[in-house]
């Protein structure tokens, strides 16, 4: 049986994470392990990860999602394992959907799966300014990776060994550099990427990352961070496996 750990990045998730990390753990009982990465919170995220028999790495400041991806993908290659699969810690992501992206991993070889939110599957949607910018940002990185992609921003995707060990040494920390960023890092490494479609669920609590108020300021940064992502030279040498990544 192949290795896999699963991911939940978590900034002051006290209100929702207790009932997350039980569908969670209901779901992938007896296939995979749970890791939980708290981004400097202030409240008792660890406390409760802990509560719930789930490793944790508790980290003393927030660094935001690519810093604590970083951590966990390092966490992964250290710990050997085949497959790391990134799920937000707010509920929106069914843990259900995992055996989706690894069916999809093996069938087609891909080294990255994105669960898609604009894939055909669900009625999840966004409007007005940031459904455009989406658009273009799908348009412009399904050229970039050579597949069609429709939602390059989703946290829901899995890793196989040769993205951990990539993303251990080098994963993007600024704000949609996880997402945008990390997609053209992958793709210019040589990595096979594809999407697998996914439903997204409402959040459980908590207050979300973004809102309409902020659209233009999402604008700016995610085209900031594409042409930050497409000013990275290509590098044509192979990416290390995951073991290297842990030395």
């Amino acid at each position: 049986m192949p290795r896999v750990l699963v991911i939940i990045p978590a900034w002051n998730e006290e209100e929702v994470l207790a009932g997350v990390l039980r569908e969670v753990l209901t779901s992938v009982q007896g296939v995979a392990d749970v890791l939980v990465v708290s981004d400097g919170s202030t409240d008792r995220t660890a406390r409760i990860a802990r509560d719930a028999g789930v490793a944790v790495l508790d980290l003393p400041l927030n660094l935001g999602v690519g810093g604590a991806m970083r951590a966990g993908y390092l966490y992964a290659a250290r710990h050997d394992y085949d497959y790391a699969v990134q799920l937000d810690a707010d509920g929106q992501h069914d843990p259900a959907e995992i055996p989706a992206l690894l069916d999809r991993s093996r069938s087609e070889g891909a080294d990255l799966v994105i669960g898609a939110r604009f894939a055909g599957k669900g009625d999840y949607s966004v409007r007005g300014p940031r459904h455009w910018a989406m658009k273009v940002l799908s348009v412009i990185l399904s050229r970039v990776c050579g597949t069609r992609l429709t939602d390059t921003t989703s946290g829901f995707k899995l890793c196989t060994r040769r993205a951990i060990g990539l993303f251990s040494r080098d994963y993007p920390a600024e704000y949609l550099g996880d997402t945008i960023e990390a997609l053209v890092l992958a793709s210019r490494r040589g990595l096979v990427i594809r999407q697998e479609p996914v439903e997204m669920r409402p959040r459980a609590g908590g207050e979300p990352s973004h809102d309409p108020l902020k659209a233009a300021v999402f604008l700016i940064r995610a085209f900031l961070a594409l042409g930050v992502a497409l000013s990275r030279p290509r590098v044509p040498s192979p990416v290390p496996p995951a073991e290297e990544a842990s030395r």
